[in-house]
């Protein structure tokens, strides 16, 4: 792996790797973060204030699932207020340019299309929809937003710190109070449209990803620790190939080993002057 140093060096060989197009992206909670939503083990590092919920906790626990819920009204509203940055505008430049041929992305925020990147593979699913685990009917979380606060007229609570998705911290007290709604259609539990910790991608997903990489001129990694198995079989898959990998990412990442180049530093400044 070659790691290079200083900005015209970085950006030239970035630009070495995209000028020949056919550059598929993967993304993770880094390239977020100066939308204002903190990544889990990065410069921001959710994680070092809580575990993030698991499917198995959330299905099997109701006092688990009412605090989950009740917290993520609040962090939902949070993320849909948040903005692409620059880093997700040079991806959608690059994009419409015919460089980036296609964006993966391991968030669950939008703001790959928010800010313009289109035919956007979503590995872990999208915050802005609700899915019924008994009928597997899918909503708007818009629409279940209307339906909490009907709910708990009156409830109040002030988020303290936010997960890339959509927990939040909260008093116990605002927690016990907060009443939940069940399905439309079924009156099954209601879930996030996501990809929990300790649940799995859907296997179509992944293949469709393995044959973007097996398709692709070069792999870029951008604002992501490849920690977990979702995003590290991608690099790994294209290092077995023989398609480059290059990752733009501040700090430490699993497939460093695996990487041609590897830059670290800011995404938004990174990408934008690339774009």
């Amino acid at each position: 792996m070659e790691t290079v140093a200083g900005p015209d060096t970085e950006v030239g060989r970035l630009a070495d790797l995209v000028a020949a197009g056919d550059v598929m992206v993967l993304s993770g909670a880094g390239l977020s973060t100066e939308s204002g939503i903190p990544d889990y083990r990065g410069p921001t590092g959710a994680l070092r204030r809580g575990l993030p919920m698991t499917y198995q906790t959330f299905t099997r626990d109701p006092v688990a699932r009412q605090r989950y819920w009740a917290r993520s009204q609040l962090g939902w509203r949070v993320i849909a207020r948040a903005v692409p940055n620059a880093g997700h505008r040079a991806v959608a430049a690059l994009q419409h340019r015919g460089l980036v041929s296609a964006v993966v992305t391991q968030n669950v925020d939008g703001l790959h299309q928010a800010g313009g990147s289109t035919s956007v593979v979503e590995l872990h699913g999208n915050l802005d929809r609700v899915i019924c685990l008994g009928c597997l009917e899918r909503t708007s979380r818009s629409e279940l937003d209307l339906r909490l606060r009907a709910a708990n007229p009156g409830w109040a609570a002030e988020a303290t710190a936010i997960n890339p998705d959509g927990d939040v911290a909260l008093d116990d007290a605002a927690l016990t109070t907060f009443r939940l709604v069940d399905c439309r259609v079924c009156g099954g539990l209601l879930k996030p449209d996501v990809v929990f910790f300790g649940e799995n991608v859907p296997p179509a997903k992944v293949a469709h990803c393995y044959d973007l990489v097996e398709r692709s001129r070069a792999l870029m990694v951008l604002g992501s620790s490849l920690s977990v198995m979702s995003g590290l079989r991608f690099v790994r898959r294209a290092t077995a190939t023989g398609v480059p990998v290059v990752i733009v990412n501040q700090g430490w990442t699993r497939g460093d080993d695996l990487a041609t180049l590897k830059v670290d530093a800011p995404l938004g400044r990174t990408l934008a002057t690339l774009a």
